[in-house]
């Protein structure tokens, strides 16, 4: 009987043992590559050969420094772009470039930025990284601090990378400062191909505007909680900071502000909002939630029209 047990056991070792063998090998890293048309980011199992952070922090700066053995894929770190010194402050992991990093392309710089992000932020203990260039912190085209990011500041919904990065120019109305009209603003945007047009208006209306005589005119605090497109209608749901009232900004500035920001894409003809999903009740004093708002371009402030496109449209990278 003993001998049959300890011949179970051995057979049952030799499945598992096969089993393992025949298996698809997985790897604990994986490093992030540009594709090869550099529109968008792929990832290749890594196996690394250090164990300590300061090593595996050296290792894939050279694996994202050097071009990877399939041909479909690009290095992210361009070859004259030299990475001068790092630090390591708690999770915070801060990389310091030389000024030919200002020499990419746009697109290809914020695929740069996802695959390193996304490749260092797999080592245990670094949890967000911060890059500068000549010695100052990276700033935006638009020349707004880049901060702090997250591996999740690439992923558009739980589970999925930036696929692709697109490029386009938004058509946004904000509040001119007395709070009475509205003010036109165009802005040129990079984002993932994995997020709606009308999602990204909204993230960039609540962002705020660039030009010196518009504020924003939703509400401060207020958080976007859903927005879907229906047979040409945009279905906005707002939390409950957007019943906190500013009455220095009209009640219609607030509202068109939205409507004709979205209006602009030409798959939207009707806007409606709500307040977690719940269209009863009014916005302030006359207008309901459940009503579909068309757009209505009567309230651009006359006087500011030739001040509001302050954001400089650049080039277009071709793709």
């Amino acid at each position: 009987m003993r001998k049959k047990i300890v011949f179970l056991l051995a057979f049952l070792c030799m499945l598992l043992l096969a089993g393992c063998s025949n298996g698809k090998e997985t790897s604990k890293y994986n490093i992030e590559y540009l594709n090869k048309d550099k529109t968008g980011i792929a990832e290749m199992p890594y196996d690394a050969s250090a164990t300590t952070t300061d090593a595996l922090i050296e290792e894939f700066f050279a694996a994202l420094s050097s071009d990877p053995d399939n041909v479909e894929y690009r290095k992210p770190i361009p070859n004259d772009v030299e990475i001068t010194k790092y630090s390591l402050d708690g999770a915070l992991l801060t990389i310091y470039f030389d000024v030919d990093y200002l020499n990419m392309k746009e697109v290809e710089e914020v695929l740069c930025r996802a695959a390193v992000v996304r490749t260092m932020t797999q080592i245990s203990g670094i949890d967000c990284v911060s890059f500068y260039v000549d010695e100052k912190p990276l700033t935006d085209v638009n020349g707004k601090m880049v901060g702090t990011m997250y591996a999740e500041s690439f992923v558009e919904n739980p589970g999925e990378q930036i696929n692709t990065i697109q490029n386009t120019n938004l058509t946004l109305y904000f509040s001119n400062q007395a709070g009475d009209g509205l003010v036109k603003e165009t802005r040129r945007v990079h984002y993932s191909s994995n997020i709606s047009l009308e999602k990204l208006i909204m993230e960039q209306l609540l962002e705020g505007p660039e030009s010196k005589n518009a504020r924003s005119a939703i509400p401060s605090g207020t958080k976007l909680m859903s927005v879907s497109l229906v047979d040409g209608v945009c279905y906005v749901s707002f939390d409950e900071n957007f019943k906190n009232q500013d009455y220095s900004v009209n009640e219609a500035i607030v509202i068109y502000s939205i409507v004709d920001s979205l209006s602009e894409l030409s798959s939207i003809s009707k806007v409606q909002i709500s307040v977690n999903g719940d269209t009863s009740g009014v916005y302030r004093d006359s207008f309901k939630l459940a009503d579909m708002y068309d757009r209505n371009l009567d309230y651009i402030a006359k006087t500011a029209e030739a001040d509001t496109e302050v954001v400089e449209e650049t080039e277009t990278e071709e793709q």
